[in-house]
């Protein structure tokens, strides 16, 4: 699939609305909880993948995999890591704060890829970490002085590092020549969360009503948009990618304030806007500079 510069612009956009729904979603579940919210998302993932995929990339898909050597499996133990982190942190803290916290990762990558691969960081790129660490410290921080468990927002804290972590690896994977197709990993990554998290979900206790809400998740939360925006990274520069996936952050915030009532307090407004703004002004000044 090939798209033009504006019509990749406008899929983009409807992928970051995709990827928005989880947190109020989640929010009108009945009876699932926790483990068994990301167990049966993944599990789903799993199942619209393996329909998606070869109709994405024809069937020898998965014979393909088999050749993906080892930095194919250690993304897909990152998207895990993505997938599971996100769905236990969105069962146990606001949605605002998971979100904001998620926006770390393209700050993330660059310290994970300064420190394991060599790359320069713009002074920029190490401003925009300290304001937006300001604005992480002052958000959290303002939780613990009003006694609000922090353990979703440090559980929250592993979702951007398994991104940071999935990125090192593609790039370095690049540099020597091998390149991994995200996408498979993207399957990998939701058999690796659905086998981890079965266990710990036993037993059900998901209500017809939450299954039909959690396939949804897995179909359209995650299998479609994570396809879609693979083929967006192909007409999109990476800042413009980065910027727009900011949008997340917008669209989760207002949906689960419009759709379950959840009303994001005065620090976590005030810690989020250092971050994202921290994290739009370095990316335009790095659009600027590469023009």
């Amino acid at each position: 699939m090939r798209l033009t510069h504006n019509r990749a612009v406008l899929l983009m956009i409807a992928v970051t609305l995709m990827w928005s729904i989880a947190g109020v979603v989640t929010r009108h579940l009945e009876q699932a909880r926790s483990f068994e919210v990301t167990f049966w998302r993944s599990f789903f993932t799993v199942l619209s993948l393996l329909v998606i995929l070869p109709i994405f990339q024809g069937p020898g898909v998965f014979k393909r995999m088999r050749g993906g050597g080892r930095a194919l499996w250690i993304s897909g133990l990152c998207w895990c890591g993505m997938f599971t982190f996100f769905m236990l942190a969105i069962t146990m803290t606001s949605v605002a704060n998971v979100l904001i916290t998620m926006a770390l990762a393209p700050l993330f990558t660059a310290l994970a890829a300064r420190l394991f691969i060599g790359h320069r960081v713009a002074l920029r790129t190490w401003l925009a970490i300290v304001v937006a660490g300001c604005g992480i410290a002052y958000m959290y921080g303002s939780q613990l002085v009003q006694g609000v468990s922090l353990s979703g927002t440090l559980v929250a804290l592993f979702i951007p590092i398994s991104g940071a972590a999935n990125w090192t690896v593609t790039q370095h994977s690049h540099a020597q020549g091998k390149n991994i197709d995200l996408i498979p990993a993207v399957l990998i990554g939701a058999v690796i969360s659905t086998l981890l998290t079965l266990p710990l979900a036993l037993p059900f206790a998901a209500s017809r009503h939450d299954l039909i809400l959690l396939a949804g998740l897995g179909l359209v939360q995650l299998a479609i948009p994570s396809v879609l925006a693979v083929v967006c990274t192909k007409a999109l520069k990476a800042p413009e990618v980065a910027l727009l996936g900011l949008l997340e952050v917008i669209f989760g915030i207002l949906l689960a304030w419009v759709g379950a009532g959840e009303v994001p307090g005065p620090n976590v407004l005030t810690g989020g806007t250092m971050v994202i703004g921290a994290l739009v002004v370095n990316e335009l000044i790095g659009w600027q500079q590469r023009e």
